[in-house]
């Protein structure tokens, strides 16, 4: 693959993407929606897949299908090695020598194994401290539990005001917003949890993708993500655990694959991580999600994060020269921004812009108690990614001025 950087002449430490060459890997990118380029600016809820990831999949169909785990004949090997293998990539991508690697659906079944697997048999009766920024994901679960739950407010800008009380037990936060961009101090945090002797878990979804991760830096106890946002298929997560909670974490699915031994009166289960992962994997996706790391780091996560933060930053001062424009969140941020026009619905943004062929989020984006505290009902959300450049933010903002002449305002 063709590394897609080029060296910049003025001052800088890093080598700026060519996206126009990036965009050439994305077949979708290549659409016209009602004659127009296509414009893909929700990258916050998926991304879109690379040729190479595309083909990785094609090719392990082709050649390689087989269920792993199973079997001694050839395909079988070969398929259980690349299976194995990309857990060994997430290992090194991570920076998590000294953690588990769990694979999941996706982030929501990740935080509820924690949930379920670890929180109900470790701290049954300890507090629980999550925010107002959530995603649904991480505060829908908590509350299946009988622990106290105490949510950190954010300010008017969406910076959230960490506390920690000796009640509490167990710490469950986003990294970065998925509605307002934030960046939490996350090793700030994780220093506070240890201080105060409460786990940490760290939900990665909307960082992964665009930052360095190295959580032997962050020292978190739990840390999920999910691939689809991050060029990979649907159908595949992961949670990172330390190794030494491991073994004081219970499994959620019962079954295949997830035994060491079964008789009729009971059953042993196998060693971590393979008592997480009940059932035929999703060995597909986690084939994708090798080849999207591949992709990634070809390129390079901290100029993919610098690429994304310049996009943010620009996107950011042109949105702020629309009249009667509402901008939710903290000018420093990376990846998305939210807002609002006027008294014009998010629904009603996105459909108009949707005739140019632009594809922006709408609605409360799984955070409802983020739009109460807002006093909104939903929002629309441009998010950014590698892919994306000053023609797709230019694109967007001509298309939003159209929508004040649609409603004649």
């Amino acid at each position: 693959m063709e590394i897609y950087l080029k060296d910049i002449t003025n001052i800088g430490d890093y080598l700026s993407l060519n996206v126009s060459k990036i965009k050439k890997d994305f077949p979708i990118l290549k659409r016209k929606i009602n004659g127009n380029k296509f414009i893909y600016l929700d990258s916050a809820s998926t991304s879109q897949k690379p040729i190479q990831v595309i083909n990785s999949i094609k090719n392990f169909y082709e050649k390689n299908n087989s269920n792993v785990h199973r079997s001694i004949y050839k395909t079988s090997e070969e398929s259980t090695k690349m299976f194995e293998l990309t857990r060994f990539k997430i290992k090194k991508f991570l920076d998590a020598e000294d953690y588990e690697i769990i694979f999941t659906k996706n982030c929501t079944e990740a935080i509820n194994l924690v949930v379920n697997g670890w929180v109900k048999k470790n701290i049954p009766k300890g507090k629980i401290l999550s925010s107002v920024m959530e995603h649904h994901s991480n505060i829908v679960p908590w509350f299946s539990l009988k622990n106290p739950i105490k949510f950190l407010d954010v300010n008017n800008y969406g910076e959230l005001n960490f506390n920690i009380d000796n009640n509490i037990k167990m710490v469950s936060l986003t990294h970065v917003s998925n509605v307002l961009g934030t960046i939490n101090n996350v090793k700030e945090i994780s220093e506070k949890c240890y201080e105060n002797g409460s786990y940490f878990m760290l939900d990665g979804a909307q960082s992964t993708p665009h930052m360095k991760i190295s959580l032997k830096k962050i020292n978190c106890d739990f840390f999920t993500f999910s691939g689809h946002k991050m060029l990979s298929p649907t159908g595949v997560g992961v949670l990172a655990v330390k190794k030494e909670l491991t073994e004081k974490m219970n499994p959620i699915l019962f079954g295949s694959d997830m035994i060491k031994e079964v008789n009729l009166e009971n059953f042993t289960v196998a060693d971590s991580p393979y008592k997480f992962e009940a059932g035929t994997p999703n060995i597909e996706s986690v084939i994708g999600l090798s080849s999207a790391i591949d992709y990634l780091e070809k390129i390079g996560m901290r100029n993919i994060e610098k690429h994304t933060k310049k996009i943010t930053k620009y996107a950011f001062e042109q949105l702020q020269k629309i009249k009667n424009i509402k901008i939710y969140g903290p000018k420093k941020r990376i990846g998305l921004i939210s807002f609002n026009l006027k008294n014009i619905h998010s629904h009603d943004v996105a459909s108009i812009i949707n005739e140019y062929g632009i594809a922006i989020r709408s609605g409360h984006h799984c955070a409802q108690p983020l739009m109460k505290r807002f006093n909104v009902s939903s929002m629309s959300r441009a998010s950014f990614y590698l892919y994306n450049d000053e023609y797709d933010v230019d694109s967007l903002i001509n298309s939003l001025n159209k929508v004040y002449g649609v409603f004649k305002l």
